[in-house]
């Protein structure tokens, strides 16, 4: 019967670097993109760094995961949300007069 070594052991460490958080392209995203997407992205890449130093290895790839997954969606939000409103100013659904003239009566 083995027992386990005496005294607090920190956790082991893996072997490479911490995953990236994406932080950077949730913030980008949130402020050009889909808001509340964005604001997903951002919670789990804030999360990244945190389980990694834990030593939670797996749950920090999953979060970097995350937080990537969500800053794309928000992108295709976005982009999806644009291609609606062109088609529907195509078809004359949406008015858009861009004059800048007054007219007196």
């Amino acid at each position: 019967m083995t027992q386990p070594p005496p005294g607090n052991y920190p956790p082991p460490q893996a072997q490479g670097a911490a995953p990236s958080s994406h932080l950077v392209l949730g913030i980008l995203t949130t402020l050009f993109c889909c808001l509340p997407f964005g604001i997903v992205s951002i919670v789990k890449a804030s999360q990244v760094n945190g389980l990694w130093a834990q030593g939670q290895y797996a749950e920090a790839q999953a979060s970097s995961a995350a937080a990537k997954k969500w800053a794309i969606w928000s992108i295709v939000a976005t982009v999806l949300v644009y291609i609606v409103i062109g088609i529907l100013i195509a078809v004359g659904a949406i008015s858009t007069d861009f004059s800048t003239t007054t007219t007196t009566y």
